[in-house]
């Protein structure tokens, strides 16, 4: 038989292991809950749950092709193995995958049981990223020949195996994970993908270059495909395509076309906006082939000379502070608590999160990465661990970055509808001293009820000496 092994590739559109599995033979769809990724200190229950949804949508379109998906749990070598005894495996299809070091080792292990058993095992690129890259120069032009290839379309037939147990869908508590409150997320399925990135192409997404930078605009002005891509309901390439037929569309209506729906915004902002965008989808992959060269970013600073930097300064008080969105800082503690309940946050706060952590709390930024690993729905780990690195100055080829979240308050929420939703506590503190509330004279405390060490936390530290302090070091 043909296994077709999901992994994060939760789709049925543009999924070439299905289609060329579906072409060769008897074909057996399978989705193994691997312990590895479950159990993992990254791994959540509102990413399970997204992936289930996921993975309930396409097993319901399976069936309309006369089939579904065989669902194991365990060790995913185990299962081959039992799979392999009832009937014997003769191909293995799947996707490339750029993920952690543990995947990474299970995949070495894979291709090894593979090679001793005699199955072939075939995989394919879904990202811009590319195996056993020796040098970047050309990476640019061949991301784009990749993204201009064809979509596969659905198989028109699929001959399913038929004889062998399908199981069911596991929940947190037959993986034995921690009992989380499921966040106030978004919906996994195929679907919903397609759904978003139609609004984010037509409705929304003429306010992308300004709008993704406010936590306030960025909900609706940002895609919002980040947790469809990470878990693969959609393909970076299915994006890119739809996205350059939007182009198009926009191009002949500034040109004096006809506008396929009715907009307030002009094809100039859309276009602004759009290319905007199309350089990001670019930049997703750019960042994820820095983590499929060098595998170690997960552990090891980029830049080795960094080793032994934070290390022995660890602070755990300061580190569960910042966890718990309790820094005396109103836009970091709204941020943290946002992406708690929400599992979402736009990039440039994420930024600042990382950066605070890293040069304000003076953290080794390993494990704040397993922290927002764990709450972001769209954790990837190539773009998670170059970014946390980058932003904590650890790579020794980019800037330093350093923000002041004062600053971010008067830049991106000057009058605190994203501070005061997260942070009721501030409710009631005037704009004036919304980004720095302990500047509030006692007596306005009082009258707002928010006294500044009672009712919220003073500044775990002081921005300027602590900055200070960090720049010193790093430099």
């Amino acid at each position: 038989m043909n296994v077709v092994w999901l992994k994060r590739d939760l789709r049925l559109r543009d999924h070439r292991p299905l289609f060329e599995a579906a072409r060769h033979g008897k074909v057996l769809v399978l989705y193994v809950y691997e312990p590895l990724v479950w159990q993992a200190p990254e791994a959540d229950v509102s990413q399970l749950n997204f992936a289930n949804e996921s993975l309930r949508e396409l097993d319901h379109q399976l069936d309309q092709l006369g089939g579904g998906i065989v669902y194991r749990s365990g060790d995913f070598l185990t299962i081959l193995n039992r799979l392999h005894a009832e009937q014997p495996i003769r191909k293995l299809w799947s996707h490339e995958e750029t993920g952690t070091m543990a995947t990474y080792q299970r995949d070495i292990a894979v291709k090894r049981w593979c090679r001793q058993q005699g199955v072939q095992w075939h995989e394919f690129p879904q990202t811009g990223v590319v195996r056993k890259l020796t040098c970047r120069d050309g990476w640019a032009a061949m991301w784009q020949q990749r993204m201009d290839e064809p979509s596969v379309s659905p198989p028109a037939g699929v001959e399913f195996v038929s004889d062998i147990e399908p199981e069911r869908i596991r929940s947190a508590h037959d993986l034995m994970m921690r009992s989380v409150v499921d966040k106030q997320r978004q919906l996994g399925g195929e679907s919903h993908a397609h759904e978003i990135l139609h609004d984010f192409l037509y409705r929304r997404g003429w306010d992308y270059q300004k709008g993704m930078s406010s936590p306030v605009s960025a909900v609706e002005a940002c895609s919002r495909l980040s947790p469809y891509i990470a878990w693969g309901c959609i393909s970076i390439k299915q994006i890119h395509q739809k996205l350059g037929n939007r182009q198009v569309e926009l191009k002949s209506t500034r040109n004096g076309g006809q506008s396929c729906e009715a907009d307030s915004h002009t094809p100039t902002q859309w276009l602004k906006a759009l290319n905007s965008f199309q350089g990001r989808l670019r930049w997703h992959c750019h960042f994820m082939q820095k983590m499929e060269d060098e595998p170690e970013l997960e552990f090891q600073n980029l830049c080795r000379a960094y080793d032994g930097l934070r290390e022995n300064d660890w602070d755990e008080g300061r580190y569960q502070a910042w966890c718990e969105g309790r820094t005396g800082y109103p836009m970091v503690d709204a941020c943290m608590r946002a992406t708690i309940a929400t599992g979402w946050l736009n990039f440039r706060m994420r930024a600042m999160l990382v950066s605070f952590a890293a040069n304000h709390l003076w953290l080794h930024w390993r494990q704040p990465a397993l922290f927002l690993a764990q709450h972001f729905l769209d954790f990837e780990p190539g773009i998670h661990y170059s970014q946390f690195q980058m932003q904590s100055g650890t790579t020794g080829i980019n800037t330093l970055r350093m923000y002041s979240p004062a600053k971010q308050v008067k830049d991106h929420d000057p009058t605190g509808i994203f501070i005061r939703r997260w942070v009721p506590e501030l409710s009631d503190v005037p704009d004036k001293f919304l980004a720095e509330p302990h500047l509030m004279p006692t007596g306005l405390q009082l009258m707002v009820g928010c006294q500044i060490g009672k009712d919220y936390p003073a500044p775990i530290v002081e921005h300027s000496e602590a900055l200070k302090l960090a720049k010193h070091r790093l430099y």
